[in-house]
């Protein structure tokens, strides 16, 4: 399974997969020890679509792993990833909880439960972003401070969907001051298909082929024309696992309704496409996609980043697709350098020297081992 050892890769997006259980001794108080709580789920559903009940009856194999800490470990090993950025599972529907209260006890008990089992354990190869409740600006701002100085979090989740105003509404911009400040990344990630007009799609094929695109090209726009890019200058943003084709798309509609109507967006103060070519609005990208030749032509080698979304695809698709991009000759050397590597580690703000160590560590014994 390995891909190319002497290319170690950062997977910018990994998941884990969360219960109530498991989340349950870490809720603060009046929650901690109320029994009642698993009547009801934690964590809305994303849909009414049951994803590993699907699976079944499209014939492929559910879901099996739910990973440990030492489970993922032994999967970086295996695929020759030096380090990966994780995500909830459950918890992508955190936008969608109605009360503020719930939001805020709950993210506060995911990031405890989060750090606990995975990122105290292995700090320099697991990271994460962690939940805050958006339903509360306030206590976001709160949430994402402890997050990120006491439990070492790279940033927070902005959910894609869910949330009653869209990302550049003005009540949400305490909490970019507050990232800007401490130099972390927000996280743009979708999931949920409820609220974004896909109600008359009845199958799930049909609902996940625009579930990630529609979500974050409604929140691009509003973040866009709402001048958050504009106010928040040192801010960095990454829209995650929706891949890169739609940017160019969108970007080019962007700019078209700014020259036509821009007394609509007083706060936009350059033309789109030149926010999105700064370096600081990050874009996953699958590693096949034909999207990604044109998406570099358009916004330049250094904004691009990759993912295993390990454990939701099996351990076998993240290594293949490495290869596959390796070996295409339409993608540029140094593009897939900064794809695998370079952009994330600025996206994250990752130290690179304690990365490159334990990767050429792990390659000698591997060296090593194969000599004996």
């Amino acid at each position: 399974m390995a891909i190319r050892p002497s290319l170690p890769v950062i997977d910018a997006d990994g998941h884990i997969f969360e219960s109530d259980g498991d989340i349950y001794p870490y809720l603060p108080p009046p929650y901690r020890g109320g029994a009642i709580l698993f009547a009801t789920p934690f964590f809305p559903t994303l849909d009414g679509f049951h994803r590993q009940a699907q699976r079944v009856t499209d014939g492929r194999a559910p879901v099996l792993e739910i990973p440990t800490a030492e489970d993922w470990l032994a999967y970086l090993d295996d695929a020759n990833i030096a380090l990966s950025v994780l995500f909830p599972t459950s918890g992508l529907a955190v936008g969608m909880i109605s009360d503020p209260t719930w939001a805020t006890a709950l993210a506060r008990g995911y990031n405890d439960y989060f750090y606990d089992r995975f990122l105290r354990l292995a700090p320099q190869r697991l990271k994460g972003v962690a939940l805050i409740p958006l339903q509360d600006p306030p206590q976001a701002v709160l949430e994402l401070r402890r997050a990120v100085t006491e439990l070492g979090m790279l940033g927070a989740i902005l959910p894609a969907a869910g949330l009653y105003e869209a990302l550049g509404h003005r009540s949400f911009w305490p909490v970019y001051d507050a990232a800007q400040e401490l130099d972390c990344v927000l996280a743009v990630h979708g999931a949920p298909s409820l609220g974004l007009g896909l109600d008359r799609l009845h199958k799930l094929i049909e609902v996940r082929t625009l579930t990630h695109g529609f979500s974050q090209m409604t929140q691009m726009t509003s973040l866009m024309f709402e001048g958050v890019f504009d106010a928040f200058p040192r801010l960095r943003f990454a829209f995650c696992e929706a891949g890169c084709g739609w940017v160019p798309y969108l970007a080019e509609r962007l700019d078209l309704e700014y020259r036509n109507r821009r007394v609509q967006a007083p706060d936009l103060h350059v033309m789109p496409s030149e926010h999105l070519a700064s370096g600081r609005i990050f874009l996953h990208t699958e590693l096949g996609e034909r999207g990604l030749v044109r998406a570099i032509d358009e916004f330049g080698e250094g904004v691009f980043f990759c993912a295993s979304d390990y454990p939701h695809e099996p351990k076998h698709e993240f290594p293949e697709a490495v290869e596959e991009l390796m070996a295409r000759d339409d993608v540029p050397e140094s593009a897939k350098r900064k794809i695998l590597w370079d952009n994330p580690i600025r996206m994250y703000s990752l130290d690179a020297a304690k990365l490159v160590a334990p990767a050429e560590k792990r390659k000698m014994t591997a060296a090593a081992r194969q000599a004996t």
